[in-house]
C-alpha cells in the first residue's frame, strides 16, 4: 500500500548499522556451501544482500540476491548452480552506494586474462574521486560501489601479472578495507595498511579460507590459523599460501567499536575474545559511573554481556527485565501514532514481574539519534520501575564513521549536540553514564588511550581520523566542531 510505512523503520535508523561481512574458501568440493555456512555466521554483519561467486576449472559461476542467506541460499538449486572447489561471498549492508541488486556482492568481471570476483568489508574514502579519473579515461561504472573501483583499478593497471596489478591497486586506495578476491587460479585476501577491519586465516583440512571473524570458522569446524596483520595481502594456490606486504608499515587502528558493537561476542578478534572484552567494558563501567539501585537490566541483546560485567562489579541482581522478540520482520503498517508508538514494543517487551517498584540500571551498547532509548526508558517506566538510570557500554558517539560502517550524519548524532546532562533529560532517566574513552582502552586491554597516537580507530568518539578523507574534505573539521560545542567547548 502506498501510504505504508514500517514501524520498525525508526528505530532501525538510531542504531549503528552492521558494514560487511566476506569468506572465501580455496580447495574443497563443497566450496560453494562452506561459503553459504560462513555467511550464514556473518548474517550480523549485513541482512540486506548476499552474493556468491564460484569457479569450477572452466567459468565461474555468479549468484547474487536482495536478503538473509537463509532466504536465498539455502535453496539447493542455487548451491548446485554454484559448481567448482574454489568460492567467495560476501553478506551486505548498504554503507556506499545504494540498495539494489547493482551493489550486491562480489562483483566479477571478465578481464584480458580472465575473470575476477572482488568482495570487501569496509568504505574506500576516495573511491569517488578514483571513480572520477577512471571515467574520463572510459571507465564505464555499472553500480554506486565504491567496492567497483578496486576491480577497474585491476583491470586498467599496466603491471606483468595479477598479483602486480593487484598491489597497484590497493595502493592507490584511502580508508578501511579487507577484501577477498578470486581469479582462475588464485584466492586473494588483504587488509589496509592500518588493519581497521578484521580479517582471518583459517584451515578446513587443507583447504585455505579468509573470513572477517572466527566465528565463521566454528561454524565449519575450520581451525582458526591467525588474523591478516595490517596491510598484508595473501596469495593462495593450488602450490599453498604466499604472504606479501604491498604496504609502507604503519602503526595498527583497528576499529575499536568492534568490541563494543559489530563482531559477534563467540567470536576473537586480533587475539581478544569479543566476549570476554563486552564483560569487562560493563566492569569499567560500573567502576566508573556507579549508582545506588536494585537491579541491571541489558537492552538485549547488544547490551547483555556488559550487563553481566556491570552487574558482577557492582554486586547487584542481573536481571532480563526487556524480552527481545527474535522473529520480528519488516512489518507494514498505516502510519497511525497509536501504532508508531507501538512500533518499539514488536521487538522489545517488558518484563513487568522484575522491573515493578525497582531501581533500573539499563546497560546498552551505544545511543546514537536517541529516539529508541527514549522509547525503552517509556516502557521501563510503564511497567512500573521507580527508577531508571541508563548506562552506556561506549563513550559519547560524537562523530559519523567513514570506514564502512553506516551512521547518521555527525548533526543527527545525540552527542553532537548535547551535553550528557541534556541527553538525559532527553531520554528521561533518572541519570545517565557513559564509559570513558580510557576505559573503553582498559577493557580491551590497553593501559589507557594514548592521545597523541591511538592504539584503535577510534573516531566515532574522538573525531581523530586515522585516514584522509578525500571525498569528504572538510567534514573532519565540521565534525570537531560540532563536538567542541556540544561537549561545552572544553
Amino acid at each position: 500500500m502506498s501510504d505504508a510505512i514500517d514501524v520498525l523503520s525508526a528505530e532501525a535508523d538510531d542504531h549503528f548499522h552492521d558494514e560487511c561481512g566476506v569468506f572465501g574458501i580455496f580447495g574443497r568440493q563443497d566450496a560453494a556451501a562452506i561459503v553459504t555456512l560462513g555467511l550464514h555466521a556473518l548474517q550480523h554483519r549485513g541482512q540486506e544482500a548476499a552474493g556468491i561467486v564460484s569457479f569450477d576449472e572452466t567459468q565461474f559461476h555468479v549468484e547474487r540476491h536482495v536478503g538473509l542467506i537463509g532466504d536465498t541460499f539455502t535453496k539447493q538449486s542455487v548451491i548446485e548452480r554454484l559448481k567448482g572447489t574454489r568460492a567467495i561471498g560476501h553478506t551486505r549492508y548498504a554503507t556506499t552506494g545504494g540498495a539494489g541488486l547493482r551493489n550486491v556482492q562480489p562483483f566479477f568481471a571478465e578481464l584480458a586474462d580472465g575473470g575476477l570476483a572482488i568482495a570487501h568489508n569496509g568504505n574506500i574514502t576516495n573511491a569517488m574521486t578514483v571513480q572520477r579519473r577512471l571515467q574520463k579515461d572510459g571507465a564505464i561504472f555499472s553500480s554506486t560501489s565504491d567496492t567497483e573501483t578496486i576491480l577497474h583499478l585491476v583491470a586498467t593497471s599496466k603491471e606483468r601479472d595479477v598479483n602486480s596489478r593487484f598491489i597497484e591497486a590497493v595502493r592507490q586506495l584511502e580508508g578501511a578495507f579487507s577484501l577477498v578476491a578470486l581469479t582462475s587460479k588464485k584466492l586473494i585476501g588483504c587488509r589496509d595498511p592500518l588493519g581497521i577491519r578484521p580479517l582471518v586465516l583459517g584451515d578446513l583440512d587443507g583447504a585455505w579460507i579468509l573470513a572477517s571473524e572466527t566465528c565463521a570458522l566454528d561454524i565449519i569446524g575450520a581451525r582458526f590459523v591467525r588474523d591478516l596483520k595490517p596491510g598484508e595481502m595473501v596469495i593462495v594456490t593450488s602450490k599453498g599460501i604466499e604472504s606479501v606486504f604491498p604496504f609502507e608499515p604503519q602503526k595498527s587502528r583497528f576499529c575499536v567499536f568492534e568490541y563494543v558493537y559489530f563482531a559477534r561476542p563467540d567470536s576473537s578478534v586480533e587475539g581478544r575474545n569479543v566476549y570476554d572484552v563486552r564483560k569487562r567494558i560493563g566492569e569499567e563501567l560500573a567502576r566508573e559511573n556507579p549508582v545506588d539501585a536494585d537491579i541491571v537490566v541489558p537492552v538485549p541483546d547488544s547490551g547483555t554481556p556488559a550487563a553481566i560485567g556491570f552487574a558482577q562489579a557492582a554486586a547487584l541482581p542481573f536481571e532480563l527485565g526487556i524480552i527481545r522478540n527474535h522473529y520480528v520482520g519488516r512489518t507494514f503498517i498505516q502510519p497511525t501514532d497509536s501504532i508508531r508508538h507501538m512500533g518499539v514494543k514488536l521487538k522489545h517487551n517488558a518484563n513487568r514481574r522484575m522491573l515493578e517498584g525497582k531501581r533500573v540500571v539499563l546497560v546498552d551498547d551505544s545511543i546514537v539519534r536517541g529516539t529508541t532509548s527514549q522509547k525503552i526508558v517509556q516502557m521501563v517506566r510503564e511497567a512500573g520501575a521507580r527508577e531508571v538510570h541508563m548506562r552506556i557500554a561506549s563513550p559519547p558517539t560524537r562523530a559519523s564513521c567513514f570506514y564502512g560502517v553506516d551512521t547518521p550524519e555527525t548533526a543527527k548524532l545525540l552527542a553532537s549536540r548535547m551535553s550528557i546532562e541534556e541527553m538525559a533529560d532527553f531520554i528521561r532517566v533518572d541519570s545517565l553514564g557513559f564509559l570513558s574513552l580510557d576505559g573503553l582502552y582498559r577493557a580491551v586491554g590497553e593501559n589507557g588511550r594514548d592521545a597523541d597516537s591511538p592504539q584503535f580507530c577510534d573516531a566515532c568518539f574522538s573525531t581523530q581520523y586515522p585516514t584522509q578523507l578525500t571525498d569528504h574534505e572538510g567534514v573532519a573539521d565540521n565534525v570537531r566542531t560540532l563536538s567542541l560545542l556540544a561537549a561545552g567547548g572544553q
